[in-house]
């Protein structure tokens, strides 16, 4: 196993389901969590609360609340997992629909990415965004444009950034999971194959790596994470 100890990690997303996943991984390997946070339902039932520093954030999108998020920080890597989905048409999306898929997805990407590389600064770290596989595949997006469009643009930024920090010894890259075996994937779809989705945990084996200091040259990837499906 990847050993973490003495370095500080954000994970946002992380009292979801892949983030859970991915915060009990990094504290097993010894690392220190920041876990920003929405949704006080979420923060109360999650398993590692009383193991990281939980920090609750009205926005994401927000400027301000990332800042101080990644304020007064010595920051090895930042993994970014959280986001929003919506189905929906071209049209049958308004521009309000569209504007919070891209604030969910890319704008609170972009500023975590940010924040990271400043708290990072020049002594090399890693950046791990999640994608989408529609990112890769926008036929497959048919149905949710609003969601690929996004998350498409954190594919493009995930890419540009790699090639900005290079120097700096930041390595940036993305993980693009297919549908993962999840509770509220599988609510909807109760016929579908779930033994061919990749599992929380083995996505969060890959975003480990990618964030580890183990990844020494792989930058600017987007990583398939598709299991069977």
């Amino acid at each position: 196993m990847t050993d973490f100890s003495g370095k500080h990690l954000v994970v946002t997303g992380g009292t979801g389901a892949l983030g859970s996943a991915v915060v009990g991984a990094l504290l097993k390997a010894g690392a220190t969590c920041s876990v920003p946070y929405i949704v006080e339902a979420e923060a109360q039932r999650f398993a590692h609360r009383d193991k990281v520093r939980l920090i609750e954030v009205p926005d994401l999108a927000d400027e301000a609340s990332v800042d101080l998020v990644y304020k007064d920080v010595t920051l090895w890597a930042s993994i970014h997992i959280a986001g929003g989905f919506a189905m929906g048409k071209v049209a049958d999306t308004d521009k309000a629909a569209l504007m919070a898929q891209i604030e969910q997805n890319l704008i609170s990407c972009f500023l975590c990415c940010r924040a990271a590389v400043k708290a990072i600064g020049k002594t090399g770290g890693r950046i791990v965004n999640v994608t989408a596989r529609a990112a890769l595949e926008p036929r497959t997006g048919a149905g949710m444009s609003a969601y690929t469009i996004a998350k498409s643009g954190v594919a493009a930024l995930t890419i540009a950034l790699a090639e900005e920090v290079a120097k700096d010894g930041i390595l940036v890259n993305a993980v693009a999971p297919s549908i993962m075996d999840t509770a509220a994937n599988r609510a909807p779809m109760p016929k579908a194959d779930f033994a061919a989705w990749p599992k929380v945990e083995e996505v969060a084996a890959t975003i480990l790596h990618l964030a580890s200091p183990d990844n020494r040259v792989t930058r600017g990837a987007i990583v398939p994470v598709y299991g069977k499906s």
